[in-house]
C-alpha cells in the first residue's frame, strides 16, 4: 500500500528593513510571495505591508503577532506541520529583536525547516536616508528595550566615532539622562528622525542635552544619530532634499494611467494623491471600430494615427477579440501624437513610423505629416482611432493635406465619481500643493466633481491645449514642459520646485514671512 507523504511546510524569519518598501531584499520578497501564512510585526509599516499584500498571493493570509515569542513560534511551527509556508516580518534585521531570536530558538529545537532572511537595520538604513554616514567604527541597534542599553558602552562608542539607535520616542528622556549620566558632552550633536524612510520622513538636529524638547511631537519609532557625524547632514541630505519632498500632488487622470505618473512624482519626493476624473468605456455602437479593424486587414489604409494610450488599447483590444495580432498590421504605417503612446505601440512589437520630434500635439504631428502625392502613396486613406470627445483639429488638418480620413470613435471618455469629500475640500481649500493636468478633459471633469483647485497650488499642465482650457476655468497655469509627456510634465514641476526653493533662499527673512507662496518648499524657509 503506498502511503500520501505529508506536504512539508516551511518557516522564516523576513527582515523587512527600516521601511521603504524598495528597501526589501530578493530573497525576502521571495519568501513573502510564497508564503501561505505571513504573521507581521506592529512595527512594520502599513505601506510596506500594501505593498507585501499587493504582490503575495490570492489566499495568503496577514495576521499581526500577538503574545510571546513562544506563542508566535507555535503559531509558525503549527503551519508548517500543517504544510504551509509561514513567514514572521519584522522591522529591520530579524536578528535586531530579541524576541525572534528567541523565536528562532524555538523553531530550531523542532523538525520544522527554516530560514533567517536579513534585513537592513533600522538604525543604519534610517540613519542612510537622513544623510548622516556612519564611517570607521561605528555602534547601531535596533533597541526594543530600553533598560537593557549600557550607556557607559555607548558613551564610549560615540568617543570613537558613531552611534545610530532605533528606539521608541517615548524612550528619549530617558536615554538623553542616561548619556548624559554616563558622561556624554552635552553639546554632543544629535540628529532625531521620525517616519524614516518614509513618505513624511523628518529630521530635527540638536545636542544631547536639547534633543528631548527638538523631538517634541515626535511618535512611534525614531532612529537617533549621535557624534559628528550629524553635522554632515547639510552636505548629505538626500531623501528630504528631493525636489519634490513633502509636496501633497493631486493626480486627476484614468485609474490605470495615474500609476506610471504617480510613481515618477513619488521618486521626486511627492505625495501623489490619485483622483480618477475620466472613465473610459467602449463606443456606444461598435460597428464603425468592427469596419476599420476589417479595413486594416484588408489594406485599406496607408496609416494609423493614434493620439493616445487608450487609442491604442482600444484597438488591440479590438483585433484580439478577432484573433489578431502584430502580423495584421503589415504594411499600414503607424504614427503617434507623443512618446507615451509610441511606448504603449512599441509594447506590442510594433515601432511607429512618425513621432513628433517637436511639440506633441495635433499641431505638431501635423507639421510633420507629409501631403498626400497619388504616386508615392497609392493608397489615401487614413484611420484616426479616438475618443469621442477629440477635437477636429487633427483630422482637419489631414484632409487639407489630400488625405482622406475615417474618424472612428474608438472609446469613449465620461465624468468619473466625485472624490470622497475629503479631497474634495482639500482641493478647495488648498490642501494640495499642486496639480498635474494632462489633458482638457482632466481640468473640465476635475472642476465638475470636486471644485476648483484654490489659488495657491500650483498648476502644471502637459500641454498647449490642456493650458488654454484650464485659463478657461479661471487658473493660473505655473507649469508647461517643453514637450508633451508625462515624465517632461513632472521633471518641469521638480524644477520649478527646485527654482522656487532657490529664490525663497534667496529672500531676506521678513520678506519670505510675507510672501504669498505656498507648499513645503516656503514652510522650509519660515
Amino acid at each position: 500500500m503506498t502511503r500520501t507523504r505529508k506536504p512539508v511546510g516551511h518557516i522564516a524569519f523576513v527582515g523587512a528593513g527600516p521601511g521603504d518598501p524598495g528597501l526589501l531584499t530578493r530573497r525576502a520578497h521571495d519568501a513573502l510571495v510564497d508564503a501561505d501564512q505571513v504573521v507581521y510585526d506592529r512595527g512594520v509599516p502599513e505601506s510596506l505591508l500594501d505593498a507585501v499584500r499587493a504582490q503575495a498571493r490570492s489566499d495568503a493570509q496577514f495576521t499581526p503577532a500577538e503574545g510571546a515569542p513562544g506563542d508566535v513560534a507555535k503559531v509558525l511551527i503549527s503551519a508548517a506541520r500543517s504544510g504551509l509556508n509561514a513567514v514572521h516580518l519584522v522591522a529591520g534585521d530579524p536578528f535586531g529583536h530579541e524576541s525572534v531570536v528567541k523565536e528562532v530558538q524555538a523553531v530550531a529545537r523542532t523538525a520544522a525547516h527554516f530560514e533567517v532572511v536579513p534585513g537592513v537595520s533600522q538604525a543604519e538604513g534610517v540613519a542612510t536616508y537622513a544623510g548622516v554616514p556612519l564611517p570607521g567604527v561605528r555602534t547601531s541597534a535596533d533597541v526594543e528595550d530600553v533598560t537593557t542599553l549600557d550607556f557607559e558602552a555607548l558613551a564610549a562608542a560615540i568617543g570613537r566615532g558613531s552611534l545610530a539607535l532605533a528606539v521608541d520616542a517615548g524612550d528619549l528622556a530617558a536615554i538623553r539622562d542616561g548619556l548624559l549620566a554616563a558622561g556624554v558632552d552635552g553639546t554632543t550633536a544629535v540628529g532625531v528622525t521620525g517616519d524614516g524612510t518614509g513618505e513624511t520622513q523628518y529630521t530635527t538636529t540638536s545636542t544631547v542635552d536639547s534633543f528631548v524638547a527638538a523631538a517634541l511631537g515626535f511618535t512611534g519609532r525614531v532612529v537617533l544619530t549621535l557624534g559628528e557625524s550629524v553635522g554632515q547632514r547639510d552636505r548629505l541630505s538626500w531623501w528630504e532634499n528631493r525636489p519634490l519632498y513633502g509636496w501633497k500632488v493631486l493626480v486627476p487622470r484614468t485609474k490605470e494611467q495615474a500609476g506610471v505618473m504617480s510613481a515618477r512624482l513619488r521618486a521626486y519626493g511627492a505625495i501623489p494623491c490619485e483622483v480618477p476624473t475620466i472613465a473610459v468605456e467602449p463606443p456606444r455602437t461598435p460597428a464603425q471600430m468592427e469596419r476599420a479593424v476589417k479595413g486594416l486587414v484588408d489594406g485599406r489604409y496607408a496609416w494609423v494615427i493614434f493620439t493616445s494610450v487608450n487609442a491604442v488599447r482600444a484597438v488591440w483590444e479590438k483585433f484580439a477579440e478577432h484573433g489578431l495580432d502584430a502580423r495584421h498590421f503589415g504594411g499600414v504605417k503607424i504614427a503617434c501624437i507623443g512618446e507615451a503612446t509610441a511606448d504603449a505601440v512599441r509594447a506590442f512589437g510594433i515601432q511607429p513610423e512618425l513621432v513628433p520630434a517637436g511639440e506633441q500635439s495635433s499641431e505638431g504631428l501635423l507639421a510633420e505629416f507629409s501631403p498626400h502625392d497619388e504616386i508615392l502613396d497609392p493608397v489615401g486613406r487614413v484611420l484616426l482611432p479616438r475618443a469621442d470627445i477629440a477635437t477636429e483639429t487633427l483630422a482637419a488638418g489631414l484632409t487639407e493635406r489630400g488625405w482622406e480620413v475615417d474618424d472612428v470613435t474608438a472609446y469613449r471618455t465620461v465624468r468619473a465619481a466625485p472624490p470622497p469629500a475629503e479631497i474634495r475640500d482639500a482641493i478647495k481649500s488648498g490642501g494640495f500643493d499642486a496639480v498635474l493636468f494632462t489633458s482638457s478633459s482632466t481640468v473640465r471633469n476635475l472642476v465638475g466633481i470636486a471644485g476648483k483647485p484654490h489659488a495657491r497650488t500650483v498648476v502644471a499642465v502637459i500641454g498647449p491645449k490642456t493650458a488654454e482650457t484650464a485659463t478657461e476655468f479661471g487658473l493660473r497655469v505655473d507649469v508647461q514642459p517643453a514637450h508633451a509627456s508625462v515624465p517632461d510634465l513632472v521633471e518641469a514641476l521638480a524644477t520649478y520646485a527646485v527654482e522656487l526653493r532657490e529664490k525663497l533662499a534667496a529672500m531676506p527673512a521678513k520678506q519670505r514671512r510675507g510672501s504669498k507662496v505656498q507648499g513645503p518648499t516656503a514652510l522650509r524657509f519660515r
